[in-house]
């Protein structure tokens, strides 16, 4: 542990990345582990701590204080976009700037050599990272989790394309993306130490499906873990700074067991019971109402 004072936080606003250190797991996954964290607690005089996580983190938090009393405050960060009860996390924003460069740099190669390139962005459960990316970018087609594809569909779109004269298509994937039953060939699940699917190269087998179906010449993409570091955009340094006065704010006020959102612009407290076990899916109006209009 360090002391988080204002000479140790010096310059911190323009990094990215994890500063704090991180760490994968919860105290639920060891024996001893609710032991060592009201012993921890004890030991250092903690009067309160606040987590900053996405939906893991938060819903330990929520445990730890619901098995344990302990004076926990919750801070929603991921750049997945999809903690429950809030409209927006930190971190999703420069996400979505990174992919949205990549794209637009990807636009010229497609053009200059008249090939479909298929980006894979990250997105687990959700495509929140997909759609805004590719809304920004001009995507012929976004493909995310909660709308399981047919890539006969897709590969219409790009045909259609190729008799206007558009020779040129970027598709973005989100690597949670699924194809509906029967429609390909899907892939081999492998998971991590923790149990979870590991995603990853949904992309690579999309783009052999479409150079196979329409004899374009398709590319892959994986953007990967670029997506998670760099320098925070400015909205993303605003959220978070807005984020930490509440969380303070929070404490000061008592209110244990509570997360901090921003909802229609304001940062209010919600009880931290409501993210437990949950995602919070992309919203669909926003899908087929925004981004399909500019499919193909």
């Amino acid at each position: 542990w360090m002391p988080l004072d204002v000479a140790s936080s010096r310059g911190m606003l323009p990094r990215g990345g994890t500063l704090l250190g991180t760490r994968r797991g919860s105290p639920y996954d060891h024996t001893a582990g609710l032991d060592q964290v009201r012993a921890a607690f004890d030991e250092l005089g903690i009067d309160a701590l606040v987590v900053i996580g996405g939906n893991g983190s938060l819903s330990v938090a929520s445990l730890l204080h619901n098995d344990l009393g302990l004076p926990i405050v919750g801070v929603p960060k991921t750049i997945d976009n999809d903690v429950v009860g809030t409209d927006i996390t930190f971190g999703f924003n420069t996400a979505v700037q990174i992919a949205t460069d990549a794209i637009d740099r990807l636009h010229t190669t497609a053009e200059s050599h008249d090939r479909v390139m298929v980006v894979e962005v990250m997105g687990r459960h959700s495509g929140w990272i997909a759609t805004h990316a590719g809304i920004a970018g001009g995507a012929t087609a976004i493909l995310i989790p909660e709308n399981p594809f047919d890539l006969d569909e897709v590969c219409e779109l790009l045909r259609n394309r190729h008799e206007r004269g558009r020779y040129a298509s970027i598709v973005v994937v989100a690597e949670g993306a699924t194809p509906k039953e029967g429609t390909m060939a899907g892939r081999d699940k492998v998971f991590d130490q923790f149990g979870h699917v590991r995603l990853g190269g949904m992309a690579e087998t999309i783009a052999h499906a479409i150079e196979e179906r329409t004899g374009f010449e398709t590319r892959m993409v994986l953007l990967g873990h670029i997506q998670r570091g760099g320098t925070p955009t400015a909205f993303d340094r605003v959220l978070s700074t807005r984020y930490g006065i509440a969380a303070i704010d929070a404490v000061h006020a008592g209110a244990w067991g509570h997360m901090v959102a921003m909802r229609a612009n304001e940062v209010v407290p919600i009880p931290l019971s409501e993210t437990v076990g949950r995602t919070r899916p992309v919203d669909m109006h926003l899908y087929h109402e925004v981004a399909e209009v500019f499919f193909g």
